[in-house]
């Protein structure tokens, strides 16, 4: 097999694999995030710490957002299913909208997009966070998912559906990959949407994902900025992995050991070099034997 017939099959066995390798990195995904459940009085505590700073610098924003949500069904009731549904059907969508329109550019994106998430399960498991939601009483937050559950699916442990709050980790909140994968679908369709709809589309996705985060009282601002932080971080370490996953790959190494390279020595030279005839005979010249 020559070496592009070799690419050629390996280009084709990596895209009959991406679409199960998705479902498996999904699965890991909240399996993961379900077993680093943490300790529930360090996760108050974070949580406390968290709103203790954002007091002092003035930037909480959350009981504000909190309150308009709760005294709007028609605000609240639309941003608890976007909570509930668009975190686990956008971004899946968009990785294999990016696999099928996009080839050339999706192994960077995935590869950005797993290595913020691997980001953010260690900071749930490095640092449990109770969200708002879970707050003692004088916090004064209110649960939109509990208020609102009625509406939908969800029950009182966030977005899982009633009677499986056991098979979530509700100390997940910093950082807030809610807020990190939307940025990251955002970045995508405004860089790659063809139609200006999609592009626009694109940019308010992030920041409506940070209103309903705040508003649900699922996130602190804070959070938010933390999961800006880990895509970026995501996104500095992704062509680094990627140029270190190709010099380990066997068909790269068998590119550099010049395997299935056609043999041009073998090749005679008047193929190589086309014979001109002599100026004054015409005729081509004989090539000049040695010894």
């Amino acid at each position: 097999m020559t070496s592009t017939a070799a690419a050629t099959h390996h280009d084709r066995l990596r895209r009959r694999t991406e679409l199960p390798l998705i479902a498996v990195v999904y699965a890991l995904y909240s399996g993961v995030r379900l077993l680093v459940g943490g300790n529930a009085g360090d996760a108050m505590r974070h949580g406390a710490d968290i709103l203790r700073y954002e007091q002092l610098v003035h930037l909480d924003p959350e009981h504000w957002f909190n309150r308009l949500l709760t005294r709007h069904a028609f605000l609240g009731v639309p941003a608890d299913f976007a909570y509930a549904s668009l975190h686990y059907l956008v971004t899946p969508a968009i990785l294999v909208w990016l696999w099928w329109r996009h080839p050339t550019h999706y192994r960077t994106a995935r590869t950005w997009l797993l290595i913020s998430t691997l980001i953010g399960l260690v900071g749930f498991t490095l640092l449990p966070t109770a969200p708002p939601r879970l707050m003692p009483g004088g916090y004064a937050f209110v649960d939109t998912m509990a208020q609102y559950g009625s509406y939908g699916w969800w029950g009182a442990a966030a977005s899982a559906p009633r009677g499986m709050g056991s098979l979530t980790n509700q100390y997940a909140a910093m950082p807030s990959l809610h807020v990190g994968w939307a940025l990251w679908c955002g970045l995508m369709l405004v860089r790659f949407g063809r139609r200006r709809p999609v592009r626009v589309l694109g940019a308010i996705y992030p920041v409506v994902t940070v209103l309903v985060v705040l508003g649900t009282a699922n996130h602190y601002l804070m959070d938010t900025v933390a999961g800006v932080l880990v895509m970026g971080i995501g996104r500095a370490l992704a062509q680094p992995v990627l140029r270190v996953a190709d010099a380990l790959s066997p068909r790269r190494r068998t590119d550099r050991r010049g395997a299935n390279i056609p043999d041009t020595e073998a090749v005679t030279p008047d193929v190589l070099v086309p014979r001109q005839n002599h100026p004054q005979t015409g005729r081509s010249p004989r090539p000049e034997r040695s010894g």
